[in-house]
């Protein structure tokens, strides 16, 4: 319960807080900061849940705040509670699509103004109104299987594990959260969404070549190369964010997975054949995963982002040998961070040129005209990803 509650406010929060803004004078901004938290609480309980009751969620929100902020503040949380109290949306105003996309898509659609702004003069609002659903919607949870699938399928069943196949990506199997642990302990495999999944598939390497992953934690990528097969040097800067990959190569026994603390904007190594840079982003493609973070995302951050992308670049080139390989991926969907950074990275460096894999079982759909990887949650169904494969000329 408490995990619905906190990511269903943090996805719903803009709907939410609408909703509040019209029964409180002023904004609800202008609230302590834990009054507007029980506000949200309650609302999204009378709003979105049916199986508290009402007197419940208000009882809970009005003393909650009278711990905290005292008898003024609850009586507030009291007062509009009990009017949110056995209505529905359909009682309050909300801007209409049609006339202010923008105000719809930010209140409605519960997202940052800025954000949507960006991605309408990108998409047409009817993607734009299927992304925000997709990121306001539970998102499911997937196993990429390590080995055949249709083993670990076989393996699941007997253990009375349910778990769907996914058409078209023959590595993931779709599963409830709860099964998860019982899950990993049967089969191998670690967590990992399609959409970062096929980043690996898009590498397309030669079998066992040698692979160097920068800015590697939590891993999942890192870990699929070494089980397929590849001697994988996994770099990161963090030793907490690196814990889980630790734990992921005792588990699956991965004797080639190499984990390294160090700075990837200064590699520890002279040269590398492949290169995987799992670039640090904004992740405006898992928004839907990490609900929170597009509450923390603001502008300023991009051009930062931006910065450390191109930095990072440079430094991964630097290592790769004439004639390698580079792939840049991101969890990003915004230009400045995906294709806008080849192109810049391709107009300073004559060496390198753009190589899509020929061979590969990546879904047409998921390509895009020049040949690298684009997932869309809006059209793909599943997080966002963006990736360039770029080959180094040979001497």
């Amino acid at each position: 319960m408490a995990h619905e509650l906190a990511y269903g406010v943090l996805r719903l929060r803009g709907r939410l807080d609408h909703v509040i803004g019209q029964l409180v004078t002023g904004r609800p901004s202008r609230l302590e900061p834990d009054v507007v938290d029980a506000l949200r609480l309650g609302a999204y309980q009378l709003l979105e849940l049916d199986r508290v009751p009402a007197y419940a969620a208000v009882s809970d929100a009005v003393e909650a705040v009278k711990q905290r902020s005292g008898r003024g503040a609850s009586s507030l949380v009291n007062a509009v509670l009990r009017k949110l109290s056995g209505t529905s949306y359909a009682r309050y105003d909300f801007p209409a699509r049609e006339e202010d996309p923008p105000g719809y898509l930010s209140t409605w659609g519960s997202h940052p103004r800025w954000l949507v702004e960006r991605w309408l003069s990108q998409w047409p609002v009817e993607e734009v109104e299927r992304l925000t659903a997709y990121n306001n919607a539970r998102p499911s949870v997937y196993l990429s299987v390590v080995g055949s699938s249709e083993e670990a399928l076989k393996r699941l069943n007997e253990a009375g594990v349910d778990v769907e196949p996914m058409d078209r990506y023959p590595y993931s199997l779709r599963l409830d959260a709860s099964d998860v642990g019982r899950a990993l302990d049967w089969t191998p495999a670690v967590v990992q969404d399609p959409g970062a999944a096929s980043v690996v598939d898009y590498m397309a390497l030669d079998p066992g070549l040698p692979v160097v992953d920068l800015c590697a934690a939590p891993g999942g990528k890192a870990a699929l190369l070494a089980a397929r097969g590849h001697e994988v040097q996994a770099f990161d800067v963090s030793l907490k964010r690196l814990a889980r990959l630790l734990d992921t190569r005792a588990r699956l026994g991965l004797r080639g997975l190499h984990v390294v603390v160090a700075d990837s904007t200064r590699p520890p190594m002279a040269t590398a054949p492949a290169v995987l840079l799992d670039a640090p982003c904004s992740g405006s493609g898992t928004l839907g995963r990490h609900p929170d973070g597009r509450w923390r995302l603001k502008p300023t951050d991009l051009e930062s982002f931006v910065d450390l992308q191109r930095r990072l670049l440079e430094a991964a080139a630097r290592i790769v040998v004439p004639g390698g390989v580079l792939v840049y991926a991101t969890c990003s969907l915004e230009p400045e961070e995906n294709e806008e950074q080849i192109a810049t990275f391709l107009s300073q460096r004559d060496d390198f040129q753009l190589e899509p894999p020929l061979d590969t079982a990546i879904p047409p759909e998921l390509l895009g005209d020049d040949g690298d990887l684009r997932v869309l949650p809006q059209r793909h169904e599943m997080d966002g990803a963006y990736a360039a494969r770029l080959r180094r000329n040979a001497e």
